[in-house]
């Protein structure tokens, strides 16, 4: 039997950037339970959102992404003073060589390729947020 969730207040937030809003939502589900999951369409979402709210837990994000990609979100973010030490994880079908070392050269904590088995993105998450 499972825990119930815990009360809103005392969950850590997780933004969730992705553009795929089915993949989107399977995400804010599966991690629902134990963080208080923010959405975001696309990185100028995104980057709207972390101006408003405090400082997430850990940002999901896609890379490729319609107005504004990961990447460039994720210099926006490592050029804020207060944002900077965000965690991310990138989540994407962008899996070459040269893309991964782009996103852990912009701070990316993990890469993740798609297609992904959802416990593992739960297992990292839980890992990267503890």
């Amino acid at each position: 039997m499972s825990d119930p969730p815990a009360p809103t207040a005392q969950l850590r937030t997780i933004l969730v950037v992705e553009d795929d809003r089915s993949i989107r939502e399977m995400i804010a589900r599966a991690l629902g339970r134990r963080f208080r999951i923010i959405e975001a369409a696309d990185g100028l979402h995104a980057s709207e959102l972390l101006k408003q709210m405090p400082v997430p837990a850990l940002m999901i994000s896609d890379v490729m992404m319609p107005r504004l990609d990961g990447f460039s979100l994720a210099r926006l973010i490592r050029a804020n003073e207060k944002l900077k030490s965000l965690p991310i994880l990138f989540l994407t079908a962008k899996t070459s060589p040269s893309d991964v070392l782009q996103g852990v050269s912009l701070g990316a904590r993990h890469y993740m390729p798609k297609p992904f088995k959802l416990a593992e993105l739960v297992d990292r998450v839980e890992k990267l947020v503890t």
